[in-house]
């Protein structure tokens, strides 16, 4: 049996989740086009830091983004012949060893290994998050552990990742878009615990029957993937399973199944909750909603006619497109607005979309200046995300700040009745987000019936688009799609308000 370092951070995640890639890979949910999207940036990202290293010679060998095909399963031979030749710089070499007749093998894929001297080299891991996660220790410790068995001596163990503080100007700097983050001795800290996982894996393999795949034993930060492969095993849960309890913790899933209770609705209401779950319980258990109207009464009177509903769509990428921009950096290519001149008046609607491969933020703030009132309040859905986008392009033109400036000082945020527990509905399921909310007060109205439905999607779908030139011969529709649902986000914030206004 052979376990390769992906699959032992799977272990790691859950030793349900190995087993499953083994022996029932098919309920593993393969990557949906916006998932594999976030992977491609991160293997954007490796192909730029490997420029750090311009006379390294690269070894591996992806097939549709995955390691696969035979040069894959040649690479542990052309890694050694590499290490023989005192080649300085490997990339992307594999590395096979054999632990024990008990036990079984290990392979790992390095992203790079740069020779010191003789037979001991630095170790980098190439990663495309702006800081050393947890999870990058245990993946670097079996690195060495397999390299070390093989016979190689690790000095330096580095982590290379984004420097999101990095601003484009001009062609991409990958010495400053990068950073290097010593972890040698966090890495050599976690090889005992890490040799002992290693040996615990092996013995989840040795067995035919799945071990528990309760979430009770999940990795802090992985419960909502979790939960997609617990339904495919299990098969549907009940409507309101404890699983659909907010903010659940592996900790709280574990008491909850040792006292045998499967329902939200006979979690007794001394058990150990959050504020927010114990009204997400209390109502699934009365059947009724919680509505503090005094508090959405108050906190409607802050708002000025004309009202301004209103919603960015943005695009990031790993590795900044547009001038003035960072790593990451959320750009607005597209935004609805629904005005409301008062109470008696109908909505008038004004949108911006970016349709040319530029960038697409001086267009946009020239148009938005157009279309908004001088006075009134502008209503989004978790206003932070729109002032920062305010701000970061204020930076970006300082001519437009003091408009900027003074839509964030009229910004109010609609999402807080909902956040701040004063509206509390079972079928929220504790979610205070627009799509959560928005069925359950308005079913009329549907992302499901769009063809994009979200904004991971509309990202994607713009950025292949306008950006990467494809579904030429789509354009057309796609961006009358991306209208759709932007229009839909700002006409489902005035349906949300005006129910409000009618509880009072």
């Amino acid at each position: 049996m052979v376990i390769s370092k992906s699959e032992f951070m799977m272990f790691l995640k859950h030793p349900a989740w190995l087993w499953l890639k083994k022996y029932d890979k098919n309920k593993i949910p393969i990557p949906d086009e916006d998932l594999q999207a976030r992977f491609d940036e991160g293997t954007l990202f490796e192909e730029y830091a490997e420029k750090l290293f311009p006379k390294a010679v690269k070894l591996g060998y992806k097939n549709n983004g995955e390691f696969s095909g035979t040069k894959y399963y040649s690479l542990p031979e052309t890694t050694k012949k590499e290490l023989n030749k005192n080649t300085k710089v490997i990339l992307q070499g594999r590395v096979e060893i054999d632990l024990s007749k008990q036990l079984g093998s290990l392979t790992s894929i390095f992203d790079v290994l740069e020779r010191i001297e003789g037979n001991t080299f630095n170790l980098y891991e190439i990663k495309s998050s702006t800081t050393v996660k947890p999870e990058h220790i245990p993946d670097l410790a079996f690195q060495t552990i397999t390299l070390e068995k093989a016979g190689l001596s690790i000095h330096k163990i580095f982590v290379l990742h984004v420097n999101n503080e990095y601003v484009k100007e001009g062609n991409i700097d990958i010495n400053k878009l990068s950073r290097k983050t010593d972890v040698t001795e966090e890495v050599r800290a976690n090889i005992d615990e890490t040799l002992d996982n290693i040996e615990k894996a092996f013995k989840i393999l040795s067995t035919k029957e799945i071990p528990d795949i309760s979430p009770r034993y999940l990795k802090q930060g992985s419960m909502e993937e979790w939960l997609e492969i617990f339904k495919l095993v299990k098969g549907d849960l009940p409507q309101y399973s404890i699983y659909k309890l907010s903010i659940l913790t592996p900790k709280k899933v574990g008491l909850l199944e040792d006292m045998g209770i499967k329902l939200i609705d006979d979690i007794p209401l001394d058990f150990d909750l959050s504020e927010k779950q114990q009204k997400q319980v209390e109502v699934v258990k009365t059947g009724e909603r919680d509505i503090n109207r005094e508090d959405i009464k108050e906190f409607l009177s802050t708002f000025e006619f004309p009202l301004h509903f209103f919603d960015y769509e943005t695009m990031s990428s790993v590795i900044p497109i547009f001038d003035g921009t960072r790593p990451y950096q959320q750009v607005p290519f597209q935004y609805s607005l629904h005005i409301q001149k008062d109470l008696k008046n109908n909505l008038i609607h004004k949108e911006y979309l970016h349709t040319e491969n530029s960038n697409p933020v001086l267009p946009l703030l020239k148009q938005m200046q157009k279309d908004f009132d001088g006075k009134g309040s502008i209503v989004s859905w978790y206003k932070q995300f729109e002032m920062k986008r305010n701000d970061e392009m204020a930076l970006m033109y300082p001519e437009f700040k003091s408009f900027l400036q003074n839509l964030n000082d009229r910004m109010v945020d609609l999402m807080i009745p909902f956040s701040k527990g004063w509206f509390v509905d079972k079928d929220f399921f504790g979610s205070a987000s627009l799509k959560a909310v928005l069925p359950v007060l308005a079913p009329e109205l549907s992302y499901k019936e769009l063809e994009v439905s979200h904004g991971g999607q509309a990202q994607r779908i713009w950025m292949e688009t306008i950006l990467n030139g494809k579904n030429i011969e789509n354009k057309d529709k796609i961006m009358d799609n991306l209208r759709k649902y932007c229009t839909l986000d700002t006409y489902a914030m005035y349906v949300i308000y005006k129910y409000l206004v009618s509880l009072i």
